[in-house]
């Protein structure tokens, strides 16, 4: 019985997803220490990432509840079911933002100081749809925060005027916004017809399937000419460059596999591709630090 919800929970919040950002989290880590961190940075770095991501798909869910319900894509999930009550949903959202504070806690003052960071914007995501075309890139930035906290986690400080150090985190904190919002766009086509019966403000169903398709790739390419620009920021070698390589064949993949008049692959370019490029990024990340 525990262990079913257990994995109830673990559904809910689809904890599965996690693969897409954590990378980023370990691979700020790796950067800002140029080796390999300390065995206690990674768990509490793991850890935050978990909470505040667990806490934030929570929140989304709670808040878009009724949304949920009345989408015949959506009105499954746990929550608009009756498979997982209200009061389950705030133990999880409770939970989670106590594994973020006490883990940023353990990390360093500035992690801790950061951290209210998260659930604020965290709070702002969901109505956002409800007003203007662009929760895509706010969700991008909740876990855009990843690599810049992995950063933080190992040095502890933020310096002004910007150094290296500086540019890399805020190269990292935008490459990663602008990939997540990418697929997000493309996530959300398979949501046009709804989005727009009840209002909704997603990019697909403002500006069109061909626009929204032309802005996720825009931002995909965006999304690389940050990677090469960090890249020369922090002199990175060979083993990353053979990364974007392999980073931007798997973005180009993704924008091969949904077309205008045809949604049918969005699962595996949202899912499978996705992840592939998440550890992508962090293998050849960790290879090159390693290698050099």
């Amino acid at each position: 019985m525990i262990l079913a919800r257990l994995k109830l929970y673990s559904d809910f919040v689809v904890l599965k997803h996690s693969l897409f950002a954590i990378p980023f989290a370990y691979l700020g880590a790796f950067l800002a220490s140029r080796g390999v961190p300390e065995l206690r940075i990674l768990f509490w770095v793991g850890l935050a990432f978990i909470g505040a991501r667990s806490a934030a798909m929570a929140l989304n869910n709670l808040v878009d509840r009724n949304i949920d319900a009345k989408n015949p894509r959506t009105a499954n999930r746990e929550l608009p079911s009756g498979k997982i009550t209200m009061s389950e949903v705030w133990g999880i959202i409770i939970v989670s933002y106590f594994l973020l504070f006490y883990s940023a806690y353990k990390l360093n003052p500035l992690c801790l100081l950061l951290a209210p960071i998260i659930p604020v914007t965290s709070v702002i995501y969901p109505y956002l749809k409800r007003f203007i075309p662009v929760s895509h890139f706010v969700l991008g930035l909740n876990l855009g925060y990843a690599p810049v906290g992995g950063w933080l986690a190992v040095t502890g400080a933020f310096n002004i005027p910007f150094g290296a150090s500086e540019l890399a985190m805020l190269l990292l904190l935008f490459a990663v916004t602008l990939w997540v919002a990418g697929f997000d766009m493309i996530y959300s086509l398979q949501d046009i017809d709804f989005d727009k019966k009840e209002g909704l403000y997603s990019v697909p169903s403002v500006f069109g399937v061909r626009a929204a398709l032309g802005l996720s790739f825009a931002a995909h390419v965006l999304m690389l000419a940050l990677l090469v620009g960090l890249m020369f920021v922090l002199r990175l070698g060979v083993v990353f460059k053979a990364g974007l390589v392999v980073i931007a064949a798997l973005i180009w993949y993704e924008h091969t596999l949904v077309k205008a008049d045809d949604f049918e692959n969005i699962p595996v370019a949202f899912f499978n591709v996705n992840a592939a490029v998440s550890l992508s990024m962090l293998a050849f990340t960790v290879g090159d630090v390693l290698y050099r």
